[in-house]
């Protein structure tokens, strides 16, 4: 099963990391996936062996994006998300970041969308800490799951 709890990550990154495996870690909400979304993780996902997500939980999305989100709920979209060949491992938590999963992981590279900026990012300070290094990942233009929702208001 790609879809782990907070439980399982710790037991399965320490075993990836003594077969000397580079493990990626990205984040976010992905509530409705798109072009972008596959592009992104396919880029994160070359950057390493073994590329695990960390999902906002709905309660998470509501709290970063108001009370009409996520769209879809956290279950749909983290098995959605680990359907998808290029994301290994699937991780819900509950909190507005990642920085704890981050400590919990401690990748060696952090790889978040080119819109965001890694001086801002508490995650990538986290992983500067620890050995790792933050990789911006150049964004699809137009691709937004907002870009989306906004069309479908339109109709």
């Amino acid at each position: 099963m790609k879809i782990i709890d907070n439980n399982e990550i710790q037991t399965i990154v320490a075993e990836l990391k003594a077969d000397g495996k580079t493990v990626v870690f990205t984040n976010g909400c992905f509530d409705i996936l798109h072009a972008g979304h596959v592009r992104y993780l396919q880029a994160a996902k070359k950057l390493g062996d073994y590329l695990i997500l960390g999902l906002n939980s709905d309660q998470s999305v509501r709290g970063l994006k108001g009370p009409t989100r996520p769209i879809n709920n956290q279950d749909d979209r983290a098995e959605v998300l680990s359907a998808l060949s290029a994301v290994d491992y699937v991780v819900i938590f509950d909190e507005p970041t990642a920085e704890n999963l981050v400590m919990a992981i401690k990748p060696a590279i952090y790889a978040k969308g080119g819109d965001y900026n890694i001086k801002v990012l508490p995650e990538a300070a986290i992983v500067a800490q620890q050995g790792g290094k933050t990789i911006l990942i150049p964004e699809v233009p137009g691709k937004s799951s907002s870009n989306i929702i906004k069309k479908m208001q339109q109709s």
